[in-house]
């Protein structure tokens, strides 16, 4: 069900059960889990998460669950919410591809990954109200802060559909393609952030969960960022980027720790 293939430092992690749209059991949120935390091993400086077939993840694989004797916290918080928070935290960039149904756990990938390309004709929403159930994998925080209150409740009462471009275009994701090209975008702007300073990233990546997660104010966010730069500066990227500043040439970036003497 998940694949896993690492080249030029980039990790490409496949949802492949496509004739089953991606729909995730509890058995594929462990293979996936451990997809990452080989890739994390491996070190890799940076991640591309995609499905193949027709839809990215279409979100829980409900065909053999009894509603009787469904352990509902066992699989939202026993297992989606830990895989999300270790996606989140993973230490390099990650990339994922939506297209097609992005729905339930699958929006929760999504929103656990740190940048989103998406297919113009993908489809966001929660279609959930058909099934006596409601929105989750942090659906309502994510709708709630990019859509507003009203706007969410309306796609979650009505189970409407959003597209990618129109996702994109009301700020849920990073940016919007055609089908035909969202997959190669989303590799190559990989491809990029392999190559580049992973420290000054993760500085970033950190920093952003701050204001998201904390909400912390201006002032806050700009000590952090002080403090994320003076760390910054014992790096051998940070002296590679000024250097090749000086000389007029491309900076060449190892991604590493270590300071040079």
């Amino acid at each position: 069900m998940i694949k896993l293939s690492i080249a030029d430092g980039v990790a490409e992690v496949v949802l492949d059960a496509p004739d089953r749209l991606n729909s995730l059991g509890p058995s594929d949120l462990r293979e996936l889990a451990a997809a990452y935390t080989e890739a994390e091993q491996a070190g890799v400086r940076a991640l591309v998460l995609r499905g193949e077939g027709r839809a990215f993840c279409a979100g829980r694989d409900i065909s053999g669950v009894d509603p009787r004797e469904d352990d509902v916290l066992g699989y939202l918080e026993g297992l989606v919410e830990p895989l999300m928070k270790q996606m989140s935290s993973f230490p390099a960039p990650t990339f994922a591809v939506a297209h097609g149904a992005c729905l339930g756990v699958g929006l929760g990938l999504l929103i656990a990954s740190d940048v989103v390309y998406v297919a113009d004709s993908a489809k966001i929403g929660s279609p959930f109200a058909n099934l006596g159930a409601t929105l989750d994998s942090g659906g309502h925080a994510l709708f709630v802060e990019r859509l507003g209150a009203h706007r969410t409740l309306d796609l979650i009462y009505t189970g409407r559909l959003m597209s990618g471009a129109e996702a994109v275009a009301a700020g849920l994701f990073s940016r919007s393609f055609a089908d035909d090209e969202v997959l190669s975008e989303t590799r190559a702007a990989a491809s990029r952030a392999a190559a580049g300073a992973t420290q000054a990233f993760l500085a970033s990546k950190a920093l952003v969960a701050e204001l998201r997660d904390r909400r912390v104010g201006l002032w806050d966010s700009m000590s952090e960022e002080n403090r994320a730069q003076a760390a910054l500066c014992d790096t051998d990227d940070y002296r590679e980027g000024f250097a090749a500043f000086q000389e007029k040439r491309k900076p060449v970036f190892g991604g590493g720790h270590s300071g040079g003497a």
